[in-house]
């Protein structure tokens, strides 16, 4: 009997450290936004995007307007528990290029700068409303006509 009663101890002590430690945030991070001692390898006004791309990296995204830009993106995010992923700390290096694609700027930001915004959307928005499949397979007999059907037309 007593046996029982330590194993049952045992058993329980075990649920409850495997219940808190699922309880402890984890932290990820995704991205790269190269260190100062790399940066110091850059000079503006002298440096062209290709020998950006060789002393500091393929950037994370590119300006879309004329190629205005290198942006590298760092995020670290936070999972806890049941709740959704939260952003905790956004590092953003901005090198901005002239028409001839000199180096113009460098410039740092961080989520104190402004909002956290975005950067990829992996929802595919259309204009059907909420529609489902067998509504819009439904909707479509109605327009059906046995001409159709039979090849006649």
């Amino acid at each position: 009997m007593q046996g029982r009663i330590i194993g049952l101890k045992a058993a329980l002590c075990g649920t409850a450290l495997l219940f808190l430690g699922a309880c402890v945030a984890q932290y990820r991070s995704h991205g790269y936004v190269p260190t100062e001692d790399i940066l110091s390898e850059i000079v503006v006004g002298v440096d062209t995007r290709g020998t950006v791309e060789d002393v500091v990296g393929v950037p994370s995204t590119a300006g879309v307007q004329n190629e205005s830009g290198f942006y590298y993106v760092e995020s670290e995010i936070r999972h806890f528990a049941y709740k959704a992923p939260e952003v905790v700390d956004r590092s953003v290096l901005a090198i901005s290029f002239d028409e001839a694609g000199v180096v113009t700027n460098i410039e740092r930001y961080g989520l104190e700068d402004g909002q956290v915004v975005p950067l990829a959307r992996r929802i595919t928005r259309t204009n059907d409303g909420d529609l489902s499949f067998i509504r819009k397979l439904f909707g479509n007999i109605g327009r059906l006509s046995a001409a159709d059907l039979l090849g006649d037309g």
